[in-house]
């Protein structure tokens, strides 16, 4: 097992969350950036679903009570191995009894602790990700704190021969200060007026500091809406509609102002104009983004939208054939 000595500010066990309960109120939760989490487990040899520590904005300090093989992903951080650093994105050997000091995160906001074989703590709906909204019991319903200690499943076979290991460079993601995101508009983007939808487009949004694994809140242009009649039960103002369900990712409009973008903790459902849906690979990059930092948003089909899923299905694939 692990034992947290320091737990940082807002560590959590995730995998690659949970299916078929969004309908019933239970967001998909998982890993808030799916690449950097899949990276770390496929260079140890886990499949890519095994469950990980997330570290968001300060990692944590961990005695380890078993020997294995860990990497640390993610956003840039400072690691050290019983004092000496370390490499991120390279597989470690270590031993019972070591100490691993993951810092502040320099650029982004998550990083990932991956071990081989991953954490043996209880699955709840089929996920062993945490879901604080959701108020699971055990260890996956909260936050980590120190002196938790979490099992650790038996290394996988031949763990020891992915010992140094390292994400091949066209892989590692960037951490800019500006950053694109994909979207398809839909939804409601018909109560949005045509120079709205414009302004949505040519704006840069700075992300604000609200911003958490539920939603990203940005502000930097400005969305009128349509004039039209408000339909019986939507509130009365431009903003609201009668409720329907939200995808994760979709980009809601709750006022001329600002935009809320749904990420893995997102709620299912709401009563707000809802402009498209950022698709699926720029979730992780919109979860990495820090407060004051930029998007910038491209209005793509859904046939593009599956081209650019496969680029990054090839790209895990390139990945596995260099271990």
């Amino acid at each position: 097992m692990i034992e947290l000595i320091q737990p940082g500010i807002r560590t959590t066990i995730q995998d690659m969350g949970r299916t078929g309960y969004f309908h019933q109120g239970v967001p998909p939760a998982g890993a808030a950036d799916k690449f950097s989490f899949m990276f770390g487990n496929l260079l140890l040899g886990n499949p890519r679903h095994v469950a990980a520590l997330e570290m968001m904005v300060k990692g944590t300090t961990i005695e380890f009570h078993k020997k294995t093989t860990a990497i640390i992903t993610g956003a840039p951080v400072q690691v050290l191995l019983n004092g000496d650093e370390q490499p991120m994105w390279t597989v470690l050997e270590v031993q019972k009894g070591d100490l691993l000091e993951i810092g502040l995160i320099q650029k982004g906001l998550f990083s990932y602790l991956c071990v081989s074989g991953g954490f043996d703590v209880p699955k709840v709906l089929g996920s062993k990700s945490t879901c604080l909204a959701s108020v699971f019991p055990g260890i996956t319903g909260r936050l980590l704190l120190a002196g938790d200690k979490i099992p650790l499943s038996e290394p996988l076979p031949g763990a020891a021969q992915h010992i140094g290991k390292e994400l091949i460079h066209e892989a590692i993601p960037e951490f800019g200060k500006t950053e694109t995101a994909h979207v398809v508009l839909g939804i409601t983007c018909d109560l949005i007026r045509d120079e709205g939808l414009v302004s949505f487009l040519n704006s840069h949004w700075v992300i604000q500091p609200q911003s958490n694994r539920t939603a990203c809140r940005a502000k930097g242009g400005h969305i009128s809406y349509s004039e039209i009649d408000l339909p019986f039960g939507s509130g009365g103002t431009p903003g609201n509609i009668v409720d329907i369900p939200y995808p994760i990712g979709a980009v809601i409009v709750p006022n001329e102002e600002e935009i809320i973008i749904l990420l893995n903790d997102g709620t299912g459902g709401g009563g707000f104009v809802t402009i498209g849906t950022v698709i699926w690979p720029d979730i992780s990059k919109l979860s990495q983004m820090r407060p004051m930092t930029k998007v910038k948003f491209q209005a793509i089909t859904v046939d593009q939208a599956i081209s650019i899923r496969r680029e990054k299905e090839r790209l895990i694939e390139k990945v596995q054939a260099s271990i």
